[in-house]
């Protein structure tokens, strides 16, 4: 009696430490699973800035991975969209990246905009939020709420539905349950942001049994040794070490990894990162057109003139990774309305202004854009890469990180030939930098690879235990923490009252 006693309150108290857990399991598997391979493998990424997805069919060559190219925008057909939501004046669904952009900033024009709520790189709560829950809310361009998850689900339904209506074109064949889905989070992410991401997918109408949750530096290092020969010759040997630095839209990330023996990566060093990314060089721009142009005049000018101030802002998001480092200089087009603000807020003349500044042989003003020397424009790269440098030195620097010396380099930031050429300089001989072609899809099209067994290179999947927890959940979950405990200390006191006895009753 006395041990069932013992053995039932060991089986509590191990339920007890159970309960309390609230974290994910990242679990070192590889990728070629024992299980049937899908027919699709759909990856999606959900960036601050740009969104998009690719897919495969079984039976594909490896590098025949199809990412979304009909996102279109100006003349250019880019890979991905704007990671932007759009609702009615009613809050419902109305469009998704630049066409929502698009469609707010036409009603902008006619004044036809009030009530309409457009939410633009949301995703960055998921890394700021400390306190995320199920009932966290973010807020629109105009400071209205909703709520988080519904904004992000409304915009995974909607890369999943873009995704099945192309599939109809192109594989007609196909159901849904044929399709296995990969969503790809950040290693530098906490275990309750890559929990909501999962709801909200599951929200958006994505099956648990067919989603998997997939970490991107892991995705983005299966793609380069896919992709380049180089990769694949240098990181083929156990026991290699390299680092992967993930240049995004407002976050840096880094992780470290080592090849192990059944081809699989193990995670050797914290992933780490910084608010270095591309959009701290569009912010770089801004302070430098308002240094010029004036503050009331660049807040004029974006209240009147929305749609060009955007598409400003496009412009350099566009120019800034196809920037080579022997440009002379290069035009920015914003109209003819910049320079008239300039005329009614300011006093002295812009070529006064200019001169002022330093920048007297450094720009050109026209009547409807201004051309800039290429040595300014870099200063605008400036800080994001040298505290990102800095970064990665302290990382190299510590003890146990001596035998890393290959860097992959991920990502829309990446692409830019500034930020490559910059970094070569800083991190020549005995390392090695690797820039995958598209480096801007690297974390897509190695997420869509991670589906399809058997893969020749290993990778961790995200499986769930337990995660994301509301107010009201964590509330129950101490209710019955608190109980287990006092029946826990109720039957321990019993078992030693029960021996006491025993030991009396045998002595006398």
């Amino acid at each position: 009696m006395d041990c069932s006693i013992i053995i039932a309150s060991v089986i509590v108290l191990h339920l007890i430490v159970a309960e309390g857990r609230d974290e994910f399991s990242n679990n070192d598997v590889n990728c070629s699973s024992d299980e049937d391979t899908p027919l699709i493998v759909a990856a999606f990424e959900f960036g601050t800035a740009y969104s998009g997805y690719a897919f495969s069919v079984r039976g594909d060559k490896p590098t025949d991975i199809r990412a979304s190219q009909d996102w279109t925008y100006g003349h250019r057909v880019p890979s991905k969209t704007a990671t932007s939501v759009l609702l009615n004046p009613s809050k419902e669904f109305d469009s998704f990246g630049f066409e929502a952009e698009d469609k707010y900033l036409g009603l902008t024009e006619k004044e036809k905009h009030h009530g309409w709520l457009l939410f633009r790189r949301f995703r960055i709560i998921l890394h700021n939020k400390k306190d995320l829950t199920r009932n966290t809310s973010i807020e629109d361009i105009n400071g209205v709420s909703m709520p988080a998850r519904t904004i992000f689900a409304m915009s995974i339904r909607y890369l999943r539905n873009h995704l099945l209506k192309r599939l109809e074109k192109e594989e007609p064949w196909v159901k849904e349950s044929d399709i296995k889905y990969i969503l790809t989070v950040p290693a530098i992410w906490k275990e309750n942001a890559k929990q909501f991401m999962r709801e909200a997918a599951v929200e958006a109408g994505i099956k648990t049994s067919n989603l998997i949750l997939a970490l991107e530096p892991e995705a983005a290092s299966i793609w380069c040794q896919i992709a380049t020969d180089e990769a694949r010759t240098m990181l083929s040997k156990a026991g290699t070490q390299y680092m992967v630095i993930d240049l995004g839209g407002s976050f840096v990330d880094i992780s470290v990894h080592e090849k192990q023996i059944d081809g699989s990566v193990k995670e050797i060093h914290k992933p780490s990162g910084g608010s270095f990314g591309g959009t701290q060089i569009d912010d770089n721009f801004l302070q430098w057109l308002t240094k010029l142009f004036g503050k009331s005049t660049m807040e004029n000018f974006k209240s009147e003139n929305m749609l060009t101030y955007i598409n400003l802002l496009r412009d350099i998001e566009i120019k800034k990774k196809l920037m080579r480092p022997d440009n002379k200089s290069i035009a920015f087009y914003f109209g003819n309305r910049l320079l008239q603000l300039y005329k009614e807020n300011e006093d002295i003349p812009i070529e006064e202004k200019a001169a002022a500044l330093g920048l007297e042989h450094k720009l050109k003003l026209y009547s409807d854009k201004l051309t800039v020397d290429a040595s300014v424009i870099k200063e605008w790269f400036d800080s994001p890469i040298r505290k990102m440098i800095s970064h990665v030195k302290d990382i190299l620097a510590e003890p146990n990180m001596k035998n890393v010396k290959i860097i992959l380099l991920v990502g829309g930031l990446s692409e830019s030939d500034i930020v490559y050429e910059t970094m070569r300089e800083n991190f020549q001989k005995p390392f090695t930098i690797i820039r995958p072609p598209e480096a801007s899809l690297a974390i897509l099209k190695g997420a869509v690879s991670i589906g399809h067994p058997p893969a020749t290179i290993g990778c961790r999947i995200i499986t769930y235990k337990r995660g994301l927890m509301n107010d009201f959940d964590k509330s129950i979950n101490h209710f019955f923490l608190s109980f287990y405990l006092f029946l826990f200390y109720f039957i321990l006191k019993f078992i030693f009252i029960f021996c006491l006895h025993i030991f009396y009753f045998r002595r006398h």
